[in-house]
């Protein structure tokens, strides 16, 4: 796409075409998608039909929550029981999960706000 030249003054792009095809037809609000995207990330790219960035940020949420026990920490956090917490949670791979949490957030809004 790099003869492309963009004569579309709207916010959004009707439908963006690659190699790959056609990645999305209809408008979304990018509200909704953020919120996809923070509830799991993976979630919002399902919704714009990137199946391949979706699939991997949702394997990659899944074997960082159990690498992490994040959600383990998260029981005693809410129960009160922060000690047990900070023994629990593992912080090396804490710090790798925000950035990645982080950047599904960004990758799914970041076309849609232009």
């Amino acid at each position: 796409m790099e003869n492309f030249q963009n004569t579309n003054k709207s916010r959004r792009y009707k439908a963006y075409v690659s190699i790959f095809g056609t990645t999305q037809i209809h408008l979304r609000n990018p509200w909704t998608i953020a919120m996809w995207s923070i509830a799991f990330p993976g979630f919002g790219h399902f919704l714009l039909n990137k199946y391949f960035r979706a699939f991997s940020l949702f394997i990659w949420e899944i074997y960082i929550n159990q690498a992490t026990r994040l959600n383990q920490a998260m029981v005693y956090s809410f129960t009160g029981n922060f000690d047990a917490a900070k023994e629990v949670l593992d912080l090396k791979m804490v710090l790798m999960y925000i950035p990645v949490y982080l950047f599904a957030i960004w990758t799914v809004t970041a076309p849609l706000w232009i």
